[in-house]
């Protein structure tokens, strides 16, 4: 009785994938480079690394002949980074989250969030467990029960990136909305708010996309139906799904950068505008000791004026002769001694 063929590992897609894991690591570390070293920046090279490690073990797992000892532990520990890869994205709109929501806000995601987490790990273990007495026995009885388990695995995950975009869209629109500073970065707001929903819409569709095709798995890790070679297909989506997140870093980088100096930009513009203002209003100094915004002085050919319009008018008749001459000789007419023409000033109180 002849052995069957163990298949050569780069003949199957899941060598395909672990590479794809590796790039998106090598991505991760460029892009550390780049910007800086955080937990955001940290999430998807994690989640790179254990899809990577879930794939290769998968081929060892359930394509080559191996005992049915290391057979079960490599089965067991993909499961486990099949799950850090899985719940793991959810985990970079988490700790945005965590940052922004205060009091009650916070407290409510906390609760859904780790509940929904607690759901996932719990699934994950039945389906580890399944699936290693499957291997032991050498049959798949228990892929029904495992394609069931997988349904509310991956409906999980479409839950709680749900649920995390809802806090993060309401947290944005709401910042966006009330706060005069967030009003002057509505660019960063808007941005922001792209970015989630892209999220939320990608990793609700896979989650749900894969809800819906592993329920026609009818062998363990095999593409052998089009629900099952489609699965894969969305698989490899999810796979690649750390890329938008790097994207996303770069791309909020960009945008905060571009802010800054624009924020600055309009600063110095402010600074100059102002000094320039102080320097033409130099002439009226006098005028700027008294706390009036708005004054009207009105000098009639046949009438008097007050003390304090005297002093207001004399000072501005000295000092302003130097800056305005030509516009005090067509508006001030004397004719022996007498002024001839009604003359209105406005006296608006200096942001200077």
């Amino acid at each position: 009785m002849s052995t069957p063929t163990v298949p050569v590992y780069f003949e199957q897609s899941w060598a395909i994938l672990s590479s794809i894991g590796l790039t998106n690591v090598l991505f991760g570390l460029m892009v550390v480079g780049i910007t800086s070293l955080s937990p955001v920046s940290l999430v998807p090279i994690v989640v790179s690394v254990a899809g990577s490690v879930a794939n290769g073990l998968c081929y060892y797992a359930f394509y080559a002949d191996y005992p049915k000892t290391g057979t079960v532990v490599a089965a067991g520990i993909a499961d486990m980074c099949w799950l850090i890869q899985e719940a793991g994205l959810s985990f970079y709109s988490y700790l945005i989250l965590t940052r922004v929501l205060k009091n009650r806000s916070r407290v409510i995601f906390l609760c859904l969030f780790w509940t929904i987490m607690a759901v996932l790990l719990t699934l994950r273990i039945f389906i580890l467990a399944s699936r290693a007495k499957d291997i032991l026995e050498g049959n798949t009885s228990r892929q029904i029960t495992i394609d069931h388990l997988h349904v509310g695995y991956f409906s999980s995950i479409a839950l709680v990136e749900c649920i995390s975009a809802f806090f993060l869209l309401r947290k944005f629109a709401s910042a966006r909305r009330t706060s005069i500073e967030a009003s002057s970065t509505s660019g960063l707001f808007s941005y922001l708010m792209r970015s989630t929903e892209i999220r939320l819409a990608t990793l609700a569709i896979i989650g749900f996309s894969r809800a819906i095709t592993y329920s026609f798995q009818t062998t363990a890790q095999s593409a052998t139906t089009p629900a099952s070679q489609l699965d894969r297909f969305v698989y490899t989506l999810e796979c690649m799904f750390p890329v938008m997140l790097f994207i996303d870093i770069l791309a909020s980088k960009l945008v905060v950068s571009n802010h800054i100096h624009e924020s600055s930009s309009q600063s110095r513009s402010r600074n100059l505008n102002n000094a320039s203002s102080r320097k033409q209003n130099n002439g009226l100094s006098s005028i700027s000791m008294y706390p009036i915004s708005h004054v009207e002085t009105r000098v009639d050919a046949h009438g008097g004026m007050s003390s304090s319009q005297e002093r207001i008018f004399q000072s501005t008749v000295s000092q302003a002769g130097t800056h305005n001459s030509n516009e005090e000789s067509q508006e001030f007419q004397q004719k022996d001694g007498v002024i001839t023409k009604t003359v209105e000033f406005d006296f608006h109180d200096s942001a200077a």
